[in-house]
C-alpha cells in the first residue's frame, strides 16, 4: 500500500471536532500531519522517523494550507472527512513522509508507532491521536 492520496479541497472538520489554532512554520497543505514546535510555537510537518523526537509526536491534522507564518486551523480530535478512499475499520498512522497519512501495514522497521485514528467509513476518520512510545 501507499501513504493516502489526500484532495485537499475535500478536508472538512467533522461537527465533533477538536480544532486549535496557531501559525504555520513551513508550507502546509490541508490533510497533512503536523507537530507543534516547541522552541517557536508553530506548526510543522510531522514524520515517524525523524531524529528529532518531537517531530514524531503530532498534534493534529492541518483544516487548510497555510504558508509559513500564516494562521492554521489543526484538527486534534474527533470526525475529519479526510479527502481520500479509507478502507472501514482500518487503523491509519503517521507516515515516514513528512505530513503524510499510511495505513497501519506500511508501518517498517525504524518507524516511531503513531496511530492517527480508525477508519468510520470510506471517507471519514474517526481521529484520536494515540502514542504508544513503540519503534518497530
Amino acid at each position: 500500500m501507499a501513504d493516502l492520496s489526500i484532495t485537499a479541497a475535500n478536508v472538512i472538520a467533522g461537527s465533533d471536532a477538536a480544532i486549535v489554532n496557531g501559525r504555520a512554520g513551513a508550507t502546509v497543505t490541508a490533510g497533512q500531519v503536523v507537530y507543534r514546535e516547541a522552541s517557536t510555537g508553530k506548526y510543522k510537518l510531522a514524520y515517524n522517523d525523524s531524529a528529532t523526537a518531537e517531530v514524531k509526536v503530532p498534534a493534529g491534522i492541518a483544516l487548510h494550507g497555510a504558508a509559513d507564518g500564516q494562521p492554521l486551523a489543526v484538527q486534534t480530535g474527533g470526525d475529519i472527512t479526510i479527502g481520500a478512499t479509507l478502507t472501514p475499520g482500518s487503523a491509519y498512522v503517521l507516515s515516514s513522509t513528512p505530513g503524510a497519512i499510511a495505513p497501519v501495514a506500511d508501518l517498517g522497521t525504524g518507524d516511531y508507532v503513531v496511530q492517527l485514528g480508525l477508519a468510520k467509513t470510506a471517507a471519514v476518520l474517526a481521529l484520536r491521536i494515540t502514542i504508544p512510545g513503540v519503534t518497530l
